[in-house]
């Protein structure tokens, strides 16, 4: 996990509106993503996570490389919970809340019983990981592990559900610089 330390105290962490927002390639792809960090992160979420499960799920965006590559390691299908719907038959829409945006988003190929592995970019919020684990509760799928790379440490709207997410490592950001816990 080395690559993932060394690049976390290497970025940039900018002012939007007097929030310290850390602009990293895992969670903004920006700057440019290094494919060995990639599989440093993919390896170790092998590592931690149950890979015994029917389907890999990630929301769209940010989750979509990691879990892209994380199927092609694995052969374990990949499910995209996507921010527009494709009126596709049984698709489930979902309304998620973080700490600056709220918009729909919606879940097509997760059947009842399915065991899924959440992966997501980073945990900050959890507005949206605790909306998609609400909506897969409807769904009838069974949550096998939730796996984030990056997790501010501080509460979380995940913290009101049944569930926890596996970090590969925990954050703060003050005083412009990514503190590793």
């Amino acid at each position: 996990m080395e690559r993932l330390r060394e690049s976390l105290h290497e970025a940039p962490i900018i002012d939007k509106d007097g929030y310290e927002y850390m602009v990293h390639p895992i969670s903004n792809g920006v700057p440019m993503l290094d494919p060995a960090l990639l599989r440093e992160v993919v390896v170790e979420v092998i590592q931690r996570a149950d890979m015994d499960v029917d389907k890999i799920v990630a929301p769209e965006a940010m989750g979509i490389h990691l879990a892209t590559a994380l199927s092609l390691q694995t052969d374990i299908p990949l499910v995209v919970i996507r921010k527009r719907s494709y009126g596709l038959p049984d698709e489930v829409a979902l309304h998620k809340s973080t700490g600056y945006s709220e918009s729909e988003m919606y879940i097509n190929d997760v059947e009842p019983d399915d065991r899924v592995l959440i992966v997501d970019d980073l945990l900050s919020t959890g507005g949206t990981l605790a909306a998609i684990c609400n909506a897969l509760d409807d769904i009838g799928a069974e949550i096998s592990d939730i796996v984030v790379v990056i997790r501010k440490v501080g509460e979380s709207a995940l913290d009101d559900t049944e569930y926890d997410a596996e970090s590969l490592i925990d954050i703060t950001v003050d005083d412009g610089e990514v503190t590793i816990h």
